[in-house]
């Protein structure tokens, strides 16, 4: 019988260790949704996917240096440009299915962090397109 009580106190723990942290990694969902919702307001800034790149962390040798954390990451990168016309490369592309996404592709991206938050729909890309400038003006006055 001691042995029984021994192993219903374990499994009271393990459930009241379990219970804790569910209770903690839904704190987070929350948490991270909660900024989900604020970093997706409007207005986005509107940009086109240049370039999509498969990236893998080379096999390099580990010195105790200092570790550059988007050059260890894997998968998919892009390069973006928006409509003031820079250029941005982005270790993370943000919120959207990256095997949805192709160069060319309209895309609104976070003012601030230029993560992608959502594909745009190709009716806009007339307007877009018009407003965008491509060079920059020779007139000056």
């Amino acid at each position: 019988t001691r042995l029984l009580d021994n192993e219903i106190k374990i499994m009271k723990s393990d459930v009241m260790r379990i219970s804790h942290e569910l209770q903690a990694q839904n704190e987070k969902i929350k948490e991270n949704t909660e900024k989900i919702k604020v970093n997706k307001t409007l207005p986005y800034l509107v940009s086109n996917v240049i370039e999509l790149l498969d990236v893998d962390p080379q096999d390099t040798e580990e010195d105790g240096a200092v570790v550059d954390l988007d050059a260890q990451r894997k998968g998919k990168c892009a390069v973006i440009k928006t409509s003031t016309r820079q250029t941005y490369f982005l270790p993370v592309i943000g919120l959207v299915d990256v095997e949805k996404l192709k160069p060319g592709d309209l895309v609104g991206v976070n003012k601030d962090s230029y993560l992608i938050l959502e594909t745009l729909p190709a009716e806009y890309d007339a307007r877009v397109k018009a407003m965008e400038v491509d060079e920059r003006p020779t007139e000056q006055y």
